[in-house]
């Protein structure tokens, strides 16, 4: 039991480490496309929190389900929000006639 604690501990500072150099990377041009991919991959999180908790187990999963499903919107909505203000900054805006 342990050695999967300290695998799984092990697994996410690595994860971490990878996240900071890839993000830190990134040339700013690139910025809202991945950021669209990033919400579409929170949309699978969303749906796997859905399963999660609509499955019926124990009561600890529904919640940890729900509070999913709640993080999981928050991202999504608030991606997709950014990323459409971030579009709007290089809409050509019209003359007026």
């Amino acid at each position: 039991m342990t050695g999967g604690i300290i695998v799984s501990i092990y697994v996410f500072v690595l994860a971490v480490f990878a996240g900071i150099e890839l993000i830190t990377r990134v040339p700013p041009l690139l910025h809202t496309p991945l950021m669209s991919g990033a919400n579409a991959i929170s949309g699978i999180t969303l749906v796997g929190a859905l399963i999660m908790a609509g499955e019926g187990g124990s009561g600890f999963s529904t919640i940890l389900g729900f509070l999913a499903i709640i993080f999981a919107t928050i991202n999504v909505v608030g991606g997709f929000l950014v990323t459409d203000r971030m579009l709007e900054m290089f809409k050509k805006e019209e003359k007026k006639k």
